[in-house]
């Protein structure tokens, strides 16, 4: 799915973002930089978005799954409520 002018990895729901960085596109400066820039365009438009490396999802799934499975269960994959 492309958001805010850049592509993103996984939509959980329909505002929770999961960014996966592998050392091809994710290893210098400049590519940290541009997903900051993005993470932060993306959470002004209301997602919430979680980045975790190739490693973290490789090897150390459980707590990848923890953390993802506690913000589904505060409601991170829906949009916001404006009242």
């Amino acid at each position: 799915m492309h958001l805010a002018g850049h592509d993103v990895d996984f939509v959980i729901g329909t505002h929770l973002i999961v960014q996966v960085d592998g050392w091809a596109y994710h290893s210098s400066s400049a590519d940290r930089t541009r997903d900051i820039a993005h993470d932060a365009e993306l959470r002004l438009r209301g997602y919430t978005v979680f980045r975790f490396s190739y490693a973290q999802i490789m090897y150390d799934w459980p707590s990848v799954e923890r953390i993802l499975i506690a913000a589904i269960s505060r409601g991170a994959h829906l949009a916001p409520f404006h009242a």
